[in-house]
């Protein structure tokens, strides 16, 4: 386990599990949490003993309130903040999660409380949300004088009708977990005294799975999303062809033939 001062990295089995550790501010993100964010998805990334990532926040609060907007108040009185506009190239911490476009590996995000601005991008970029009724998701940047950098926008538009989507853009309103649930942004909302239990259970189905057919298939639906349907299916995608010629590919109908369990080696 690795605690730095902004975030818990541990490694448990297969699960990488990352917690954003500000309770005190609700997880807001400063400039340090960035880099220690990005050293643990690059860990992740290239640890091949890891197969799926859980985000969380610390606390029962908030999985995050974004930006640490008493950071950026200094850093732009001092003239150190610089202009900010989409993405984080440049900045601490980049390539940010909102921009691994390229990371296979499943990202499964707990949102306890607050999931506002910088914290709801985080969440729209991972593959499975599990919330608790107690949840609350909001990109309020306008009220700010901000914009959605981290994605909100592409990712909001593009995952919600677009209507609904301009709606919370334009006004900062929040949504409920049940809404956000109603609109498919997140995969199940529990009680919070059931979250762990449901997630732990998305995390054992996903273990269960080949790791080589998860990443082929996060790959491929991501890199397809903007296709015509033909190129889609002509398109190569690398990890596909990986998995194809795997070992795992043969084991998985052997196992099933047998009436056992597969033995996955991601190879």
């Amino acid at each position: 386990m690795s605690h730095s001062s902004r975030v818990i990295y541990e490694k448990d089995g297969r699960v990488a599990r990352v917690t954003l550790h500000r309770p005190e501010v609700l997880n807001a993100m400063d400039l340090r949490m960035h880099e220690e964010l990005a050293a643990i998805w690059d860990d992740f990334e290239n640890d091949d003993s890891l197969w799926v990532a859980l985000l969380s926040g610390a606390g029962d609060r908030a999985f995050s309130v974004g930006q640490d907007l008493k950071e950026l108040a200094a850093r732009t009185r001092t003239g150190s903040a610089g202009t900010a506009t989409f993405g984080s190239r440049g900045k601490p911490g980049w390539p940010r999660l909102t921009e691994r476009f390229d990371l296979t590996k499943p990202v499964v995000a707990k949102v306890r409380g607050y999931a506002m601005g910088g914290g709801f991008e985080m969440a729209l970029a991972c593959d499975l949300v599990i919330a608790s009724t107690d949840a609350s998701f909001a990109l309020p940047e306008a009220r700010l004088g901000l914009i959605a950098g981290a994605g909100g926008i592409f990712r909001l538009t593009r995952q919600a009708p677009w209507k609904t989507a301009m709606g919370h853009l334009l006004t900062g309103r929040p949504m409920s977990a049940a809404r956000a649930y109603e609109l498919g942004l997140v995969n199940e909302v529990v009680e919070p005294a059931d979250l762990d239990a449901c997630v732990e259970g998305w995390l054992a189905d996903l273990l269960r799975c080949a790791p080589l057919s998860v990443r082929a298939i996060k790959e491929a639906a991501t890199v397809s999303a903007t296709m015509p349907l033909p190129s889609a299916f002509t398109t190569r995608y690398p990890w596909e062809e990986r998995r194809m010629h795997s070992r795992d590919a043969i084991e998985g109908p052997a196992a099933f033939v047998d009436k056992r369990e597969p033995r996955w080696e991601a190879r």
